[in-house]
């Protein structure tokens, strides 16, 4: 019995060990097929683009990531590749593919940017769609396919050009049937990321903010597709919101070029010399030389929080403040790094995080390595208050930024328990020890408190903002008070430096290290990533390897319940919370 008991033993054993080293094996082929540089192209390429793919602004730190089939581009490195590819004899064109993009605004700009930088260097670029929003709003789509010299449509398709809206949820109707009570405050009027728990309705500040993003995003995005299309700005303005457009109507409107499939548009991207086709990713890890100045990468993505953001497998995903700052001064401490290219895509998070992560900013600016930040997407409020201490700082004319100000409160439920036959006691040391406890009201003692707190954290923020964009506080006022802008209304009133992507930003760090123009810049990333055996060895370090079939069941719990708790996280007060307002609806993604 001992024998067999030994041998369950073993053989559990060496099942687990063979586990383990197989997971090893995968992630190790899966990261190697994913990260492989270097390698041979062809004579002849014709370079290809999903525009459905997710764009991310760094790899993921995640080991399980090269695991999944979610395809996703490395915003740079497109752009990259693109701006490479331009000079590069052995690229005939581009060939990209458009259905529902899954990138924002700045993002939707910066690929515009690089593919007119691409046509402007003589060579073609096609983009082909099934459809531009089928049943659904297709106008980031539209706005993106018009930087191509030829748009291609398949003749079932449509182009569903219907402007933006926003909506958002409103929860104190359902908050006051619960019984449930909301204590936020906020500083100040344009603050509104707590309306969605206080108000019924949209602010009249509330209104006048998004209105602006509207109507700042339109203006782009007719003035984009006006001069890419070479139509007159009044008609594509009469246009635009009329959709959606069927092909016929869509090709007489000169939206599109051509009407026809996929492989018509193939061909005709590929000309008489029948290029091999390279996706732009592949190409760009292999045309990567390495050679130049060296310059710290440093990416924050998502909510800003305190300590690092790790996945549950063991990699560093999102914007922890511990993971950002210490990437700042491994940055600094390297002598090889000259300077810092900081890309911010963030709609703000723990006001605490927030200030460590610019304090790093201004150490290494005082180290002498100058900082700049390229915005994506959003970069407003705590993704503001990182990024504004730079010595340059660029935005897109879509970015969503500023949100200086901040918010903090509680839910009282305590009229909400009974309805459930629930019912709490407590006992307490000090008056102020349940001031965050659901179950009670703020007392006018700890309102102070909370009101002492959100003048001093506004306060720190504007007189920073105020220092780092060189103007007085009074007149930083203006532009404060929880404000959101586009980056284009940023640069006008000074929150910015200038407008562009990547490429800007580092013109703007060839500038700061007076170096010519066309300088070659070697990008480093920090923190630096990871192989798939110390990927493997951290997982296995924290007890992340489970048995394979729990291993999988949470793999898919989690993938499941993601959405939901994004949805959750996104809505869910923090105190002192530097964020932007929950917003959903036909806003670019």
């Amino acid at each position: 019995m001992r024998r067999i008991g030994r041998f369950i033993v073993v053989s559990l054993a060496v099942i687990g060990l063979l586990f383990v080293v197989g997971l090893g094996l995968a992630i190790w082929g899966a990261v190697a097929l994913h990260g492989k540089g270097g390698q041979s192209m062809p004579k002849h390429m014709l370079l290809t683009l999903d525009l459905e793919h997710e764009f991310r602004d760094a790899p993921s730190r995640d080991p399980f990531s090269a695991l999944t089939q979610n395809d996703s581009y490395v915003t740079r490195d497109v752009v990259a590749g693109i701006d490479r590819a331009a000079g590069d004899p052995r690229v005939v064109g581009l060939f990209a593919t458009v259905g529902q993009a899954k990138m924002g605004m700045a993002r939707a700009q910066e690929i515009r940017d690089a593919v007119a930088r691409f046509r402007a260097a003589g060579k073609p670029a096609v983009v082909f769609a099934e459809t531009l929003g089928e049943f659904g709003n297709g106008t980031l789509e539209t706005y993106v396919a018009s930087a191509f010299g030829q748009v291609w449509l398949q003749p079932s398709g449509d182009v569903g050009l219907t402007g933006f809206m926003a909506e958002s949820p409103f929860l104190r109707g359902t908050l006051d049937l619960l019984g449930i009570e909301p204590q936020f405050a906020g500083r100040k009027e344009y603050k509104t990321a707590i309306e969605t728990f206080t108000e019924k309705q949209y602010s009249p500040a509330n209104a006048e903010t998004i209105n602006g993003l509207l109507d700042g995003w339109s203006g782009q995005v007719i003035a984009g597709i006006a001069e890419a299309r070479r139509l007159p700005a009044d008609k594509v303005g009469a246009l635009f919101g009329k959709g959606p457009f069927v092909s016929s109507e869509a090709l007489s409107a000169g939206l599109v070029d051509k009407l026809g499939y996929r492989d018509e548009a193939l061909t005709a991207a590929q000309g008489d010399a029948k290029p091999e086709e390279v996706d732009i990713a592949d190409y760009a890890k292999a045309a990567d030389s390495g050679k130049g100045t060296k310059v710290a990468l440093i990416t924050g993505e998502g909510a800003i929080m305190r300590g690092k953001a790790e996945s549950p497998w063991g990699g560093e995903d999102g914007f922890g403040s511990e993971t950002i700052a210490g990437a700042l001064r491994d940055a600094v401490d390297d002598d090889e790094v000259k300077a810092v290219l900081f890309r911010v895509d963030s709609p703000g998070g723990s006001y605490v995080a927030s200030d460590t992560v610019w304090h790093e900013v201004m150490r290494a600016r005082a180290a002498g390595k100058p900082v700049v930040v390229s915005m994506g997407n959003t970069a407003a409020s705590g993704g503001y208050f990182v990024a504004m201490g730079a010595d340059r700082v660029v935005a897109q004319p879509g970015t969503v930024t500023g949100s200086i100000g901040v918010f903090t409160g509680k839910m009282v439920m305590a009229d909400f328990w009974p309805k459930l036959g629930v019912s709490w006691d407590e006992l307490h040391r000090g008056e102020n020890s349940v001031m965050w406890s659901a179950n009670k009201p703020f007392t006018p003692q700890a309102w102070d408190r909370v009101n002492v707190m959100l003048d001093r954290i506004y306060a720190d923020f504007t007189a920073k903002a105020a220092q780092a964009r060189k103007m007085p506080v009074e007149k930083l006022e203006q532009y404060a008070r929880g404000r959101v802008w586009t980056g284009a209304e940023a640069a006008r009133l000074g929150l910015v430096d200038a407008l562009g992507g990547y490429d800007v930003a580092e013109a703007q760090i060839r500038t700061l290290l007076k170096l010519p123009a066309d300088a070659p810049l070697a990008m480093k990333a920090f923190p630096e990533p990871q192989s798939p055996l110390q990927m493997l060895a951290r997982l296995a370090s924290r007890g992340g390897v489970a048995e394979e079939e729990g291993a999988q069941t949470l793999l898919r719990a989690a993938r499941v319940m993601a959405p939901v708790l994004d949805k959750l996280e996104a809505a869910g007060p923090r105190a002192g919370a530097l964020r932007l307002p929950v917003t959903q609806g036909e806003l670019p993604r």
